[in-house]
């Protein structure tokens, strides 16, 4: 800790000591004091890998021109139901209800030549590190909050797991289940068509015995660690949990109106967390409906406008749907992505990749939305007003949840802060 950090936090706990408020504050409780804290229950992360253009997107500014080489946004920007609010013309449904949206257009970070560092920053809000392995923040909520109920995982990840998404020095108890679509739900869990209850039933005897015999002839937290993970698998892999999977229960038309398979997935995200799923992230990067994802180098550009389309669609069935059944204000979603795009275009039409401001996303939680926050120049490259680091946004994240962004975490011995000294954004907070 920094002498000037250290000098500020024994200051506020003397602050607080001093007016009788409390009878003493630990140094992060000081640090968390005057925030106001939400009651989130559950976080949807969308994450939109690839890195996607905020100013076609959520930043609209001038239009632009691929041919001629014009800086600008590639789309027409239209209206929203938030006064002086514009976002791209594909963002429509989104558009018209923009009182639930608040774009937070001045995120900012350091990192814009490599996807997986960028990834790795945006899920665990730090650089990668030679001494230390960071948990993701869906696996630091997973070990503050735990589910919401017995018999579920605290996070699930759908798409292609990585290292950036787990849970680092937290250990496996507060990692991830995984699937890589929304047919059949989790794989790994599935029994085979050819085991029988009977089979199943004599292996799981036998299974206890090896278990048994493990714990006694080894013990310590490796071993018991990975027996208390078999036992949530054997608990998860039950009937119970595996209906949720079953999005053919749910009506037609409602699945009609989420759209493909992204849609699919958010779906799943609303029948998860009403099993008391604390973090679900949904992975949209659907290379098949442009050729590259979000990625819009060269010819990727062209039909960008789909996946932004499947995005609003989507989206904005996902905000009704929650509404409608009384979770929007206890689920905070958030639109993620590793960094965001430059105005100019490349010599095959596309963007290149920045990291100094890009837009991510905040719906629900109960937030105070106002359409945008912060504000950035006339090719949304670099921020004018209202910075938000990558810390700030997952302190925003956190103090939404009632966890304490300035809390730390260890690894063995050593203190971690949950955030790197991030400060939520108040104006959202409420």
């Amino acid at each position: 800790m920094k002498r000037r950090h250290f000098l500020k936090q024994s200051g506020l706990i003397g602050a607080a000591a001093a007016t009788g408020s409390v009878d003493f504050l630990s140094a992060n409780e000081a640090a968390g004091a005057g925030i106001p804290f939400g009651k989130v229950e559950h976080v949807i992360q969308i994450w939109l890998g690839g890195g996607a253009a905020q100013i076609d997107t959520w930043d609209p500014k001038k239009m632009g021109d691929a041919k001629e080489r014009k800086p600008g946004s590639y789309y027409p920007a239209i209206d929203t139901n938030m006064p002086g609010v514009k976002v791209c013309e594909h963002l429509k449904q989104c558009a018209g209800m923009m009182d639930k949206i608040t774009a937070v257009r001045t995120v900012h970070h350091d990192v814009i030549d490599e996807h997986a560092a960028a990834t790795n920053r945006m899920h665990t809000g730090r650089n990668v590190s030679g001494t230390i392995v960071y948990p993701s923040i869906g696996s630091c909520v997973a070990h503050e909050k735990g589910p919401a109920a017995e018999g579920v995982p605290s996070y699930v990840v759908i798409g292609y797991p990585n290292v950036a998404r787990g849970p680092g020095f937290l250990g496996a108890q507060a990692g991830f289940l995984y699937l890589l679509d929304t047919a059949a739900g989790p794989a790994g869990l599935k029994r085979p068509d050819h085991i029988d209850d009977s089979r199943q039933s004599r292996r799981e005897r036998l299974l206890a015995e090896m278990r048994k015999s493990a714990i006694k002839n080894r013990p310590g937290t490796a071993v018991e660690n990975y027996d208390a993970t078999v036992e949530e698998s054997l608990r998860l892999s039950g009937p119970e949990f595996m209906s949720v999977f079953d999005l053919e229960s749910e009506k037609g038309d409602l699945r009609t109106k989420y759209g493909d398979e992204f849609g699919q997935r958010c779906l799943l995200a609303r029948r998860l967390i009403q099993r008391g799923v604390r973090f679900i992230e949904v992975s949209h990067n659907m290379n098949f409906r442009n050729g590259t994802g979000w990625d819009t180098h060269n010819e990727g550009q062209l039909n960008q406008h789909l996946l932004i389309s499947e995005l609003d669609q989507a989206m904005s069935t996902l905000i009704t749907d929650l509404e409608n059944h009384k979770l929007l204000d206890k689920t905070l979603i958030v639109v993620n992505t590793e960094f965001g795009r430059p105005a100019g275009f490349d010599g095959r039409g596309g963007r290149g990749h920045q990291g100094t401001a890009f837009t991510v996303v905040l719906a629900g939680g109960g937030l105070k939305h106002c359409g945008a926050y912060g504000l950035t120049d006339e090719l949304s490259k670099t921020v004018v007003e209202k910075p938000v680091g990558v810390p700030d946004l997952f302190a925003t994240i956190h103090a939404s949840m009632g966890i304490n962004p300035a809390k730390e975490l260890y690894d063995g011995d050593r203190p971690v802060p949950i955030t790197d000294r991030g400060k939520p954004i108040l104006d959202l907070l409420g």
